[in-house]
C-alpha cells in the first residue's frame, strides 16, 4: 500500500510538472505552427540537430538555451530590485501551482485502497484555482512598476484594470456551477459530468451550464493575458509592456508562467464543462465492466490513427529531392510511429490475451483516463491558439465594458435561473 501511494504521488506530481512546465517548449512550437498554418506560411523549420528538424521543434529548444545562456541584464536605474526579481517567480508560481488540484483520473483503487490522482490530494478544487491564479496579477503588477519605465507601468496600470474586470464575472460564473455541482470538489464535478441528460445526452458543464461556459471561457482568456486580452502587453503601443526591462530568464519565466497560466486554465475548462477524464457514455464503472471491448476497440484505433496521422504527414512533406535531409526525416518519423504502433497492438494483445485482474483493470481503466483528459486538454489548448491569432486585441475601455456591462450582469442572471432550475427540480 504504502509503495503504491508514493508511486502514484510521483506520477501525478510528474504530470502536473510536465504538463505546466514541460509543455512550454511544444506550446510555443505548436503556436507557431498553427499560426503559420492560418497565415499560410511554413513556420520554423530550419533549425535541426543532425539534420532532424522535428517539424520545427527544434527551434523552441534553440529558443529556450538562449534564453538560458543570455546575460541577465538589470538596468542601473531600477530601485526596488528585490520586487523586480521575484515578480517573474510569482507569475511562474501562481500558474503552475493552479495545476495541483486537476483531477487526471478517477480515483484508483488498488488492494481496496482509494487514491487520488491529483498532484496535491485536496477538496478545495475551484477555490484553490481562484486564490492562485488571482495572485499571478500580482507578479505582472510588481514587474511593471519595479521596472521604472513608463511603459511598464502602463502595462502593470492595464492589467489592474483587466483583473477587476473580468475577476468578479468569473467567480459568478463559477457560482452557478457550484450550484449545479453542490461541491467545489473538482472530482465530483467530473463524476457527475459522467452520467446522462434524458438518458442519453452527456451530463456535461457545458450542456448544463452553457452561459456559464462561455463566460469562462473568455475570462480565462483575460486571465491568461492572451489576445484578445492581452493589453497588458500591447507590442503596437506599450512595445511589451510590464515585462520591457527583463531579460534572459527572467523574461523567460513570464512567458514560462504565460503558457502555463493557459495550460491550466485550459485543464480547468475540461475538468468543469467538458466532463474532465469522462468518455462520453462511458463511464468509469462502464470502462471497468467492458474493459476487453476497450482494449479489442483500442487495438483496431490505434493502427487507423497512425495511418491517417503518417498519410498527413507524407502530404504536407513532399520535396523533389529523395536524398534531402528532410526527406529523410520524413521517412524516420513516418516508422517511428508505426513502430510505435505495433508495440502498442502487441500490448493490448497481450492484455488481452492473459487477462486483467481487479487491479489490473483499475490500472488500465485509470490509463485510458489519463490518454483522454490530454486528448481533451491539448483540443482546449489548440482553441486558445486558434482565438490568439484569429481576434483583434481589446481596446482598454471595451474590455472594462465588456466586463462590467456585459460579462457581469449575465453571470448574476444564470445564477438566478440556476437557484430557479435547481429549486423546482428538488
Amino acid at each position: 500500500m504504502e509503495i503504491a501511494a508514493v508511486v502514484l504521488i510521483i506520477v501525478n506530481i510528474l504530470i502536473a510538472v510536465i504538463l505546466a512546465i514541460g509543455t512550454a517548449p511544444i506550446m510555443v512550437w505548436w503556436e507557431r505552427r498553427i499560426a503559420g498554418f492560418i497565415q499560410d506560411r511554413p513556420g520554423p523549420n530550419r533549425s535541426d540537430i543532425g539534420g532532424f528538424r522535428l517539424g520545427g521543434l527544434i527551434q523552441s529548444f534553440a529558443d529556450m538555451f538562449k534564453l538560458v545562456f543570455k546575460e541577465d541584464f538589470t538596468p542601473s536605474f531600477i530601485k526596488y530590485r528585490f520586487f523586480y526579481t521575484i515578480a517573474p517567480g510569482i507569475v511562474f508560481l501562481a500558474s503552475f501551482l493552479t495545476f495541483a488540484v486537476i483531477p487526471f483520473a478517477d480515483n484508483l483503487v488498488i488492494d481496496g485502497f482509494s487514491y487520488q490522482m491529483q498532484a496535491i490530494p485536496m477538496h478545495l478544487g475551484v477555490l484553490w484555482f481562484l486564490a492562485y491564479a488571482g495572485l499571478s496579477v500580482y507578479g505582472i503588477i510588481l514587474g511593471g512598476y519595479s521596472s521604472e519605465s513608463k511603459y511598464g507601468l502602463l502595462g502593470a496600470i492595464r492589467a489592474s484594470a483587466q483583473v477587476i474586470s473580468y475577476e468578479a464575472a468569473m467567480g459568478l460564473a463559477l457560482v452557478s456551477l457550484l450550484i449545479t455541482y453542490g461541491s467545489v470538489d473538482l472530482n465530483t464535478a467530473v463524476h457527475i459530468q459522467g452520467g446522462l441528460l434524458l438518458g442519453f445526452i452527456p451530463a456535461w458543464g457545458a450542456i448544463m451550464q452553457p452561459l456559464a461556459c462561455l463566460i469562462f471561457v473568455v475570462t480565462a482568456f483575460a486571465e491568461t493575458n492572451r489576445t484578445p486580452f492581452d493589453i497588458a502587453e500591447g507590442e503596437s503601443e506599450i512595445v511589451a509592456g510590464y515585462h520591457i526591462e527583463y531579460s534572459a530568464m527572467k523574461f523567460g519565466l513570464f512567458q514560462v508562467g504565460e503558457y502555463a497560466a493557459m495550460c491550466a486554465s485550459s485543464a480547468l475548462i475540461v475538468t468543469l464543462f467538458f466532463g474532465g477524464y469522462q468518455i462520453p457514455w462511458v463511464n468509469t464503472a462502464t470502462l471497468q465492466a467492458h474493459m476487453n471491448i476497450i482494449l479489442v476497440v483500442l487495438i483496431v484505433l490505434c493502427p487507423l490513427g497512425i495511418l491517417g496521422f503518417t498519410r498527413w504527414i507524407k502530404k504536407n512533406n513532399i520535396w523533389k529531392n529523395p536524398n534531402d535531409r528532410r526527406a529523410k526525416e520524413t521517412k524516420f518519423l513516418v516508422r517511428a510511429l508505426w513502430i510505435k504502433a505495433i508495440v502498442l497492438v502487441v500490448i493490448f494483445l497481450a492484455l488481452l490475451i492473459i487477462g486483467l485482474n481487479t487491479n489490473g483493470i483499475n490500472i488500465m481503466t485509470g490509463i485510458i483516463q489519463v490518454c483522454v483528459f490530454l486528448v481533451k486538454f491539448f483540443l482546449m489548448c489548440f482553441v486558445f491558439i486558434w482565438i490568439r491569432w484569429t481576434l483583434l486585441r481589446f481596446r482598454y475601455d471595451q474590455l472594462q465594458m465588456l466586463g462590467w456591462k456585459v460579462l457581469l450582469p449575465l453571470a448574476l442572471l444564470n445564477i438566478v435561473i440556476t437557484a430557479i432550475v435547481v429549486v423546482l427540480g428538488n
